[in-house]
């Protein structure tokens, strides 16, 4: 197994930092779509509700792969051409902002309504009351979640080795195709996995006792 990593360790940071970049950018662009599309959710206005709502279903119930094979196959054949990693990147920003929409709508909805009267009776525009008053105390309650769905897309990302993305478990595979050294290969993913998610993971628990 060291002599794996000694041989093999430029593809292993190659895929971790993939992996890590993609990670990243689908959780602040799922963190802003899921809010969005929460914020449509909850819209007293029936045409933007259905718009959250169907966005939301249509992703959620829609496999990852599906969605990232979408991306992979049909975009560059009619829109534009992209990557793997672009594709696997977007597809796992959609789909995980649509499990974000529902945490943070439900966090929405676990604050007193009486919060966004008071501060419309006090001048505020709803989109200002919704900024400084509701959603921060909502983002307090859905750390938990929150930091489950971030951990769950640093594991998802694993779907850009079926469209070539470069990420870890794609550089893993190539690694023990040509190896045949299968265990140790996935032994060492597999480490390279926790090494990004136990930070995480716990600093996701620093958080919420700090807010709690």
């Amino acid at each position: 197994m060291l002599n794996l990593i000694i041989n093999e360790w430029h593809p292993l940071l190659t895929g971790l930092w993939n992996t890590i970049l993609c990670s990243l950018i689908a959780l602040i662009g799922s963190l802003i779509i899921g809010t969005f599309f929460a914020l449509l959710e909850i819209s007293q206005h029936r045409v933007l509700k259905i718009i959250g709502h169907v966005y939301v279903e249509v992703f959620r119930n829609i496999p990852l792969l599906v969605i990232t094979m979408a991306f992979f196959l049909i975009i560059p054949m009619y829109i534009v051409k992209i990557n793997g990693f672009t594709a696997g990147t977007i597809g796992l920003t959609l789909y995980t902002s649509a499990f974000i929409a529902e945490t943070v709508r439900a966090g929405i909805n676990s604050i007193d309504p009486g919060q966004m009267e008071g501060a419309l009776a006090n001048g505020l525009t709803y989109g200002q009351a919704m900024r400084y008053i509701v959603l921060p105390q909502a983002f307090r309650v859905v750390i938990p979640p929150l930091g489950n769905q971030f951990i769950n897309l640093v594991k998802n990302s694993s779907v850009l080795a079926f469209v070539a993305g470069f990420d870890l478990m794609y550089q893993g595979n190539l690694i023990a195709n040509d190896t045949l050294a299968t265990m140790p290969t996935y032994f060492i993913v597999g480490i390279m996995y926790l090494i990004i998610t136990l930070p995480l993971s716990y600093y996701m628990r620093h958080l919420e006792k700090k807010l709690a």
